[in-house]
């Protein structure tokens, strides 16, 4: 085979690679889109075995040269092995359901095999810019989709769907905050990474998707996107001159936004939880956000669940939470196992005034969710996988920015097991390291 032809296949195969992500990230998506057009409702499941699919395909096929992204590649991978053997470990000692624990892996870990997808894939500047414009472009689909459901159809107004505003996510429990995560990840990656747009535009986009907050009434988003940034701060505090930067932006923001809640009717809403009587060590905010950490403990049956938890899908993750219980006709059938813990959770919500007030309240958030079905060493396996993330492919401040908002997230609700927010974020993520690697191979390359 001549040079020419095998630097053609080479190339047919990345592009192949890139399409074949895509469309693992576009079943995580649009899945909800697609069975509001009647599609069956197992279309919801396809990327699970999309995403899994297309890094097999990249692995196989890609044979990686470059030692930077054979690193990545097998430290990833090992740390994807570790958790595997923590979930079904756990799923063997409380005699869950099989299926229960490839679910539960795949929810948790999902985000890291599209980074390793990513990175393992040799992108040119073109592959990588077609798949940057797609999924920008998905993004601005689901703020469209909120401005439609918003202004158009006032979707808000009807009773009973006040938090109907959900972007792309439709039909969705938690849609409204699904969609305005994904527009704030959005408008933080465009408006700093877009550099060769107009600042007044990069500005405007920004701006609408704060407005999708608004009008989708998602205050946890911007809260965990103000804790991700505070988190970012103080991580940054070796630099002196970069800390002090991002000190002073942040005062200025946070103090614009104090102003603007009280000043501004618009944003009224903002103000509804900052009652200190709340969150005191009894108070109903604090007793109902720990309740798991109460309830789990009750359900142990052996010395090692202190270490492994009840086991996947059997307390306050998204599987145990409701997807279980969603999808039951589904999956009772491949042997779905549901535990007494998540109703006893459940009941503890219901009999809170607060239950139903905010998601911010909820005892089912992400790392509860792990430690309450996985246990210490889940939790410890989980970090792991993300060290190596933040440790080798976060080498932007947006790159790490954002996984951290991620982590804030985890403490709020289940984001962290909500494939359409996780898997956006992991592309953001993984385009960072593209760029930089393609930026640094462009600088070393010859001039001809």
């Amino acid at each position: 085979m001549s040079i020419a032809s095998k630097s053609t296949s080479k190339s047919k195969g990345s592009v192949n690679n890139v399409n074949l992500t895509l469309l693992g990230v576009g079943t995580a998506l649009f899945p909800r889109v697609l069975t509001a057009l009647k599609i069956p409702s197992l279309i919801n499941f396809l990327h699970f075995a999309a995403v899994p699919f297309a890094c097999g395909s990249v692995l196989l096929k890609s044979r990686i040269t470059d030692p930077k992204q054979r690193a990545i590649s097998e430290n990833l991978l090992f740390s994807l092995f570790l958790f595997l053997i923590v979930v079904f470990a756990s799923t063997l000692l409380n005699e869950a359901g099989i299926i229960n624990g490839v679910l539960d892996y795949l929810l948790l870990t999902e985000p890291f095999i599209l980074i390793l997808t990513i990175v393992s894939i040799p992108m040119t500047p073109e592959s990588y810019q077609r798949f940057r414009d797609w999924v920008l472009q998905a993004a601005l689909i689901n703020m469209l989709f909120a401005y439609v459901q918003k202004y158009v159809f006032r979707m808000d107004k009807l009773i009973g769907l006040e938090d109907n505003i959900k972007g792309i996510f439709i039909g969705q429990g938690a849609g409204h905050v699904i969609g305005g995560s994904v527009a704030m990840t959005f408008a933080a990656y465009y408006f700093v990474s877009a550099k060769n747009k107009p600042l007044w535009f990069r500005i405007v986009i920004l701006l609408a998707c704060l407005n999708q907050l608004i009008i989708s009434d998602t205050k946890q988003v911007l809260i965990s996107f103000g804790l991700g940034y505070v988190l970012l701060y103080f991580l940054n505090l070796k630099d002196i001159v970069k800390a002090l930067t991002y000190l002073i932006l942040g005062a200025v923001f946070f103090s614009i936004f104090y102003w603007a809640i009280y000043n501004i009717e618009y944003l009224s809403s903002y103000t509804v939880w900052i009652r200190p009587e709340l969150y005191g060590s009894d108070g109903e905010a604090t007793q109902l956000k720990f309740a798991t950490f109460r309830i789990v403990p009750q359900y142990f049956h052996s010395p090692l669940n202190w270490w492994l938890g009840l086991g996947p899908g059997h307390t306050v993750g998204r599987l145990g939470g409701w997807m279980l219980e969603t999808y039951w006709n589904l999956l009772a059938p491949l042997g779905a196992t549901i535990h007494p813990a998540s109703k006893a959770i459940w009941v503890a919500v219901s009999k809170s005034w607060l239950g139903d007030q905010s998601s911010m309240f909820s005892p089912l958030f992400g790392w509860a969710g792990i430690w309450g079905d996985l246990g210490p060493l889940g939790l410890i396996a989980y970090f792991y996988m993300a060290f190596v993330v933040w440790r080798f492919v976060c080498v932007t401040d947006m790159s790490k920015y954002l996984m951290l908002t991620v982590f804030a997230f985890g403490l709020i609700f289940s984001q962290l097991e909500e494939p359409g927010y996780t898997l956006f974020v992991a592309s953001m993520i993984g385009l960072g390291w593209q760029d930089s690697r393609i930026a640094e191979e462009t600088k070393l390359a010859p001039n001809v």
